[in-house]
């Protein structure tokens, strides 16, 4: 494999890692298996510390092609806590609101979900990385600063319900999405279409275009991978 020409490798990213140290973490072992210095790394779209799953991350001048993968569809599957937001609408922050949940069945939340596929409007989270007048939206609101976002057209594909449990009460969605989406925000709208309040708990990134988590790299094993390549 040529890195400096420009490869494309797909990792698993792993739960309290950054999209960040998942590139710091490619280029480090890259660099030390080439004896080079400096080699081009970057992704094609950010994964929260929260999520974990499908990243694809790009070497050399493979790196031209970013924007390609950022366009590419994505699903996830995602577990919602109703009855609870949070300012970060996942459990970045502590709960800041409860609502009501006993009038939630799992025939309202199958009649809701549907209203969210095709094209929609959705505001992105302040807690996020839009930038706003030069500074990212989630360093102003991590000062406590009001961050005002516009909504942006998105589209998305599919939503299925996968597990309901209203004793928690808790369900678990699959989406398939176009680019910025924001499963975050989804969250909170579909508590707020619930009559209610809702935040992730989990998020998993299952697929990029045609590439399956199944098939991505373990960060945690990239040194022995790429010490492999040499035998």
């Amino acid at each position: 494999m040529d890195f400096q020409e420009g490869e494309i490798l797909y990792f698993d990213k792993p739960l309290g890692w950054t999209s960040f140290k998942v590139v710091g973490h490619v280029r480090y072992h890259l660099c030390r298996h080439l004896g080079i210095k400096k080699l081009k790394v970057g992704h094609a779209g950010t994964l929260d510390p929260l999520a974990t799953g499908v990243m694809v991350v790009c070497t050399g001048k493979a790196t031209k092609r970013i924007e390609e993968f950022q366009y590419h569809t994505k699903e996830y599957v995602a577990t919602l806590r109703l009855g609870a937001t949070t300012p970060s609408y996942d459990l970045e922050h502590e709960v800041d609101a409860c609502y009501p949940t006993e009038h939630i069945t799992r025939g309202l939340i199958e009649e809701t979900l549907p209203k969210f596929t095709g094209e929609i409007w959705q505001t992105p989270p302040a807690f996020s990385a839009c930038m706003v007048n030069g500074e990212r939206a989630y360093d102003l609101a991590r000062r406590g600063e009001q961050v005002n976002l516009r909504p942006k057209l998105l589209v998305i594909d599919e939503i299925e319900l996968l597990d309901c449990r209203l004793d928690v009460p808790e369900v678990t969605i699959r989406v398939v999405c176009s680019k910025g989406t924001y499963i975050r925000a989804l969250a909170r709208d579909i508590g707020e279409a619930l009559h209610s309040g809702a935040h992730l708990t989990a998020l998993r990134r299952t697929r990029v275009g045609d590439v399956r988590v199944e098939d991505c790299l373990d960060p945690l094993a990239f040194r022995e991978w790429v010490d492999g390549l040499e035998n």
